[in-house]
């Protein structure tokens, strides 16, 4: 009997440590900060988690969280906004490696020391001049101050300066930087290669780089200062809260915003946003159009699921097909994981299936169940996204783009190469190629000009309300697999 309970204890003990050890591993994966010479988590709200749980999870008490975050006195939580919680550690000051010289122009990586600044601080910026020829200058902003124009036009260069501004969360002042990030660094080499390839004898190009992270405090601060004064074109910008802040300046200063990113931005009353990606309703109503032009050949197939999990853009697609009227039929998840959805599909036509979810992974278990009735003699098609490409699937597809088909990019890689001195490794999706297309129709923006087509993007710009201008340039895609 006493060994059983020895046994118990030692069981217990430890699953507690291993729970524990599991618990810290998980708080590794929080990306660290410094807030006044404290080390904290940053953290973002997730959908249906409160205080209390957090607190729990992170194992800090709910008061010390208010502390660092005083907002949530007043209003509460917020799904998405950005939670500093304290690590309890002191804070390690690292030795500084010693520097090397890149080839690859990047912003001037510097951890952060203090809190954000208000107003900003002038700082003698790193400047990245590309080769063979100084004709686009890069300046470079660390974490938390924002660079000064200290460079003098060239005394022998009487071209004029044109000066841009790339705004991103470039994530600087972290030690481990996210996926994302790294995408920002090969969008910012994509547009800095397109001013060098832009560049000539009657102009110059010189390229604010600022690391807006996710708070509004370093926009507030660049638009209450005189620093974006010369600037001409802004390209950036990810977090509404940032482009609302930013379109409030632009109105005023007369100066165009390019939004590469978002897709659901108000247009309609600030005529200086340029928004890149299609909305849910342009995409909607170009697939209703496809649907119409099949002439009756093609038979829709909306899989019901619970309300609340419909994607937004599902349910946009269900409404415009009501609006073209379109009928279709609807089946429920359930009978779809059983194989038993015959009832809801035409042997005569082929079955476009609109899945509940725009997200690969939620509809990746749904997909061999329609292989299987592909198998049985139903043609099936479904509705996909662009970013299911990269995966395998064995089904044919339909799904709405706004990029260009296949185009030859030799000219580009040697253009890369002799820039940046080595051979382009980046994976597909290129962000590097979004960031030398949206540069250059930002530039023919301010020139007055029509967007060219690009190396991965044709854009037609129309305007919306007559406010902001939408990229209305979204292509129908449609792929065959032979099983």
């Amino acid at each position: 009997m006493q060994v059983k309970v020895k046994s118990l204890v030692f069981a217990l003990c430890s699953l507690f440590f291993a729970t524990m050890q599991a618990q810290e591993q998980e708080l590794l994966d929080y990306p660290l900060d410094t807030i006044n010479g404290e080390e904290v988590y940053r953290y973002e709200v997730e959908r249906s988690v409160g205080l209390y749980r957090i607190g729990v999870n992170f194992n800090v008490p709910q008061s010390e969280i208010i502390r660092l975050n005083p907002q949530l006195r007043d209003r509460g939580l917020h799904f998405g906004e950005l939670l500093y919680i304290p690590t309890g550690r002191p804070v390690v000051q690292e030795t500084p490696r010693a520097p090397r010289e890149p080839r690859i122009q990047k912003p001037v990586i510097v951890p952060q020391s203090e809190a954000v600044p208000v107003k900003p601080e002038p700082v003698e910026p790193e400047l990245s001049t590309p080769e063979p020829q100084q004709s686009v200058v890069a300046e470079s902003i660390v974490a938390d101050s924002l660079v000064a124009d200290t460079m003098a036009q060239d005394s022998v260069d009487n071209r004029p300066i044109v000066e841009l501004a790339l705004m991103l969360p470039f994530e600087s002042h972290q030690a481990r930087r996210s996926a994302n990030a790294e995408r920002m660094f090969e969008f910012y080499q994509g547009a800095l290669l397109a001013l060098y390839d832009l560049q000539n004898d009657s102009v110059k190009y010189r390229l604010r780089v600022y690391d807006t992270e996710r708070s509004e405090l370093r926009v507030n601060a660049l638009c209450d200062s005189n620093e974006l004064d010369s600037v001409r074109g802004i390209l950036g910008l990810v977090y509404p809260i940032q482009i609302e802040r930013m379109a409030t300046w632009s109105e005023t200063h007369q100066v165009p915003i390019l939004l590469p990113f978002n897709d659901n931005t108000d247009l309609s009353s600030h005529t200086q946003l340029m928004q890149f990606n299609s909305t849910d309703l342009q995409e909607a109503d170009s697939l209703c159009q496809w649907i119409a032009g099949q002439n009756g050949s093609v038979h829709c197939v909306m899989v019901e699921v619970q309300e609340s999990e419909v994607a937004n853009s599902i349910r946009t697609l269900r409404q415009q097909l009501r609006a073209h009227e379109i009928p279709y039929s609807t089946m429920a998840l359930r009978d779809l994981m059983a194989d038993s959805v015959a009832y809801a599909l035409d042997s005569t036509r082929e079955n476009l299936i609109i899945l509940h979810s725009d997200r690969y992974q939620n509809a990746r278990i749904l997909i061999p169940h329609l292989a299987k009735l592909q198998n049985a003699g139903f043609r099936i098609r479904i509705v996909g996204q662009y970013s299911w490409q990269k995966e395998n699937i064995t089904l044919p597809q339909v799904y709405t783009s706004i990029f260009a088909a296949n185009t030859r990019r030799d000219a580009y890689e040697r253009l890369w190469a002799t820039y940046f001195g080595s051979e382009h490794v980046s994976e597909t999706p290129r962000y590097d190629l979004l960031g030398y297309d949206l540069m250059r129709a930002l530039v023919a923006r301010i020139n007055g000009q029509q967007a060219s087509n690009g190396l991965l993007t044709d854009i037609r710009w129309t305007q919306v309300d007559e406010g902001g201008w939408q990229n209305a340039n979204v292509r129908i895609v449609t792929t065959t697999v032979f099983p």
